[in-house]
């Protein structure tokens, strides 16, 4: 099912039926500020397993990023941070950033057998922001790969739905995507790491 929302004032009852499918362990495709994401709420096993049979990965291996409203709602799923690195969150998010912190205990038991860490993102769009509130819990997070070999991301709904369309619940048409993913940045130490240059540049926000 492709569904069309339009960023700038999503429609509620689309959101409503979004987050029906996401509930109900359906898996969604949806836009970000950067590239179009596969995610499922991160509270039914059932559903990341489906994720990661579709991306070919064990769960405990996969470094899925969780889509989350506000700082707020970040603060759930991880240890506590310093004043100087909440100051720089509050600064670049909503933003094209994954921050990766050390874990707590809300993070399912099947993320993190392996890994202390999670990575967080509050992308700067409309409709992501909005289903992750309606849902009450983040939604787990990966990227849509393209196979071509020029583009390394989908950017177009309507090719993503045909090429997943067999695969997922419902895809999100939020308009075209972008073809750059998040920066990644480690802040385990208290330091700004960047494992990956991707579209946002924190030196904006140090």
């Amino acid at each position: 099912m492709l569904i069309k929302i339009y960023p700038e004032n999503p429609n509620e009852r689309a959101i409503e039926q979004v987050v029906e499918v996401l509930k109900k362990g359906g898996l969604i495709i949806y836009p970000t500020d950067t590239i179009y994401g596969l995610g499922c709420d991160i509270t039914n096993p059932k559903a990341i397993e489906k994720i990661c049979r579709i991306r070919g990965i064990k769960p405990e291996k996969a470094n899925f990023s969780f889509i989350c409203h506000d700082l707020k709602h970040i603060s759930d799923y991880i240890k506590p941070i310093d004043n100087t690195t909440f100051r720089v969150l509050k600064k670049a998010l909503p933003g094209p950033f994954t921050f990766i912190f050390n874990a707590n205990n809300n993070v399912p038991k099947l993320l993190s057998s392996n890994k202390k860490t999670v990575g967080i993102r509050v992308p700067d769009n409309n409709i992501a922001r909005c289903i992750v509130k309606e849902l009450g819990n983040p939604i787990l997070s990966t990227s849509i790969k393209d196979d071509d070999d020029v583009i390394e991301y989908s950017t177009d709904p309507e090719l993503i739905h045909e090429k997943y369309a067999d695969l997922v619940d419902l895809i999100i048409d939020g308009g075209y995507g972008d073809n750059e993913a998040s920066t990644v940045i480690d802040c385990t130490t208290g330091e700004f790491e960047v494992i990956r240059e991707g579209k946002g540049n924190i030196e904006e926000y140090l």
